[in-house]
């Protein structure tokens, strides 16, 4: 196997040049999903996709669709006789940039700094692809093992198609082990297995209190307006300690060393002074407790604003809830938590959103073992157990539709990434690593 391990090592670095050169081609694509403006672009990068997977040897590509959905990709190399079949799943979408002038550099394109490629999508998840088709390449499309590239295009959104592809295309996508790269690492040289993953609900909240506006100083005082009794009703969400205040959803645990709060903080870039929210240890907030969050309000802007009561104001919120919980009941609960907090008699409209499941597993069984072999052979340490706090509901849905096969969620990002963020990046070293690993995962699993 050592022999195996250096000739691999060889021909992943020998096509990381040409890897990166095409990762940088996807991320000036701006293939936001989520964006009509952008739909073009997002078939265009489904046909760079395409494209790529021919030229890695694979002997059918084809992209689909379901009805309304965005274009994905499905590229296949027929396994050996007797081998397995492993399908590696990554989602060529991206998300918005969040305001193209709060970039260091453009986020569509792609720069590098300090050994990180920034540009959006950059870690999440065109590096992902990109691991993917690396691999193929290191194996000069023949690998050890039979192969289905399957490169979804609307991740971004909460896969509202998945479902149905994954009905129309089951033959197509049928396979021993599930590759998932959407996940991240505990740091550069620190490989991680991903088990468990909060879900999500959201809604939008409107709260009327007038037929229409009204002067503030001939009104004001015995009628309130809109957008207060909304705050008010936002502040309900969370406790004075920041624990989430909705009754009915899980709250998990886990044994796991805490992390280091300094570096924590400087992650996020937290504010000098600013509490954390919540009790209990880092992972165990993130990973196995639910988290709210208000991600948008409907009102005037500052500069626009006059001296009038608001009749009507709309809020966007968002719950990540923890692995064992429901989606639909996690929105039951924060419905009804919603209704018995409105203030003052106003009239409340609860509209659901999107909701995806959460997830775990129990990394156990030899596809399990034989990515702890590859992984720790390819970052210099061992793998550990990780979870995300972060949804990826299409991992429940997977697991759902093919119940024999061992699912791996792995990744290319880093807590420096800045995934959804600003001046999002992928650390290039570690880029390498994770295509040596997925490589030497491929022969570990030969059977």
């Amino acid at each position: 196997m050592s022999d195996l391990r250096e000739t691999l090592k060889n021909a992943t670095a020998a096509v990381l040049p040409g890897a990166r050169a095409d990762l940088e081609r996807l991320v000036r694509i701006p293939s936001i999903w989520a964006d009509p403006a952008h739909a073009e672009d997002t078939h265009r990068s489904a046909e760079t996709v395409a494209e790529l997977a021919r030229t890695a040897g694979a002997t059918s590509v084809r992209t689909v669709a379901a009805d309304g959905g965005a274009p994905a990709v499905i590229a296949h190399w027929p396994a050996p006789q007797g081998q397995p079949t492993v399908l590696l799943y990554a989602h060529h979408d991206v998300q918005p940039t969040g305001g193209d002038q709060h970039w260091t550099s453009p986020p569509f394109q792609p720069t590098e700094r300090d050994g990180r490629l920034y540009g959006r999508g950059a870690a999440d998840d065109k590096a992902g692809v990109m691991t993917h088709l690396a691999v193929l390449r290191a194996y000069d499309g023949r690998p050890p093992v039979g192969v289905t590239l399957f490169i979804e295009g609307e991740e971004e959104s909460g896969s509202p198609t998945l479902t149905a592809l994954l009905a129309q295309h089951h033959d197509l996508l049928t396979a021993d082990v599930i590759v998932i790269a959407d996940a991240a690492n505990p740091a550069v040289d620190v490989p991680a297995l991903t088990t468990s993953l909060r879900g999500l609900v959201d809604c939008t909240v409107e709260v009327a209190m007038l037929q229409r506006p009204v002067h503030s100083g001939m009104s004001g005082g015995p009628i309130g307006d809109a957008l207060t009794a909304l705050c008010r009703l936002m502040t309900s969400l969370h406790d004075d300690e920041g624990e989430v205040a909705v009754p009915g959803l899980v709250h998990g645990s886990v044994a796991t060393p805490d992390t280091d709060e300094a570096t924590f903080r400087a992650d996020a870039g937290l504010l000098d002074g600013v509490e954390l929210l919540g009790c209990g240890s880092i992972p165990e907030r993130i990973w196995h407790k639910p988290a709210a969050a208000v991600l948008g309000i409907d009102a005037p802007r500052v500069g626009e604003a006059s001296n009038v009561l608001l009749p009507r104001a709309r809020a966007m919120v968002s719950l990540r809830i923890a692995p064992g919980d429901d989606p639909v009941a996690a929105q039951r609960a924060l419905t009804a938590h919603l209704e018995a907090n409105v203030p003052w008699g106003a009239r409340l409209t609860v509209t659901p959103g999107a909701g995806g499941a959460p997830f775990s597993l129990q990394a156990v069984g030899s596809p399990y073992d034989a990515a702890r072999r590859a992984f720790a052979a390819a970052y210099g340490n061992d793998v550990v157990e990780t979870g995300m706090g972060g949804s990826i509901p299409f991992i429940a849905e997977f697991a759902r539709t093919f119940p024999g096969a061992a699912v791996l969620v792995t990744g290319v990002g880093d807590p420096a990434s800045r995934w959804h963020g600003i001046d999002e990046s992928l650390h290039l070293e570690m880029f390498g690593r994770g295509v040596l690993a997925e490589a030497l995962l491929l022969a570990e699993l030969t059977r």
